[in-house]
């Protein structure tokens, strides 16, 4: 997904986004704010919210739960680890331009059961997944072009998947689940 794609979000949240960066523009056009707007793919890691899916999957793991499973896993994911967001939004908080939107994402692209598989294999255990259908509005795909970011501020992501799930079932199991 490139800054400049045809944006059509199928979802109220990916229309809240839009709205938001459409402000941003404006009031950068309008009022001479300085804003630029960042689009953040999947993140994870530490003091993740706990109503997203790597702190219930892990929460889960912890407690030999049935975790759910939207869809059939092989939907994609840019999985973004948070010193990496944070990374870039400090170089976007610098970056002496206006008016422009950025993504940020972890660099490379992966299946939601990739990811599981991963997960377990960091844990030592196997989930017990619990499968739904897919849920509306959810994109089967997202991959963040990083090519305005890298060459705007220098973005550029450090934390590989592995890593970071090694980093977030470590801080997991600190909570007394």
């Amino acid at each position: 997904m490139r800054e400049d794609g045809l944006t059509r979000p199928v979802s109220p949240y990916g229309v809240s986004k839009l709205a938001a960066e459409h402000l941003c523009y404006l009031y950068c056009k309008a009022f001479a704010v300085p804003t630029v707007a960042l689009r953040f793919f999947t993140v994870y890691g530490p003091r993740q919210r706990p109503d997203m899916f790597f702190h219930i999957f892990m929460r889960g793991l912890l407690r030999s739960e049935e975790i759910p499973l939207y869809d059939d896993g092989e939907q994609t994911r840019d999985f973004t680890y948070c010193s990496d967001i944070i990374d870039g939004v400090l170089g976007a908080a610098n970056y002496p331009g206006s008016g422009e939107v950025f993504n940020l994402g972890g660099g490379s692209e992966t299946t939601l059961l990739n990811a599981i598989a991963l997960a377990e294999r960091i844990a030592g255990r196997k989930a017990r997944l619990k499968r739904y259908d897919r849920q509306k509005g959810d994109v089967r795909h997202t991959s963040a072009s990083l090519d305005a970011a890298r060459s705007k501020f220098a973005y550029a992501p450090r934390v590989n998947l592995e890593e970071g799930l090694a980093r977030q079932w470590q801080w997991i199991q600190t909570l007394g689940y």
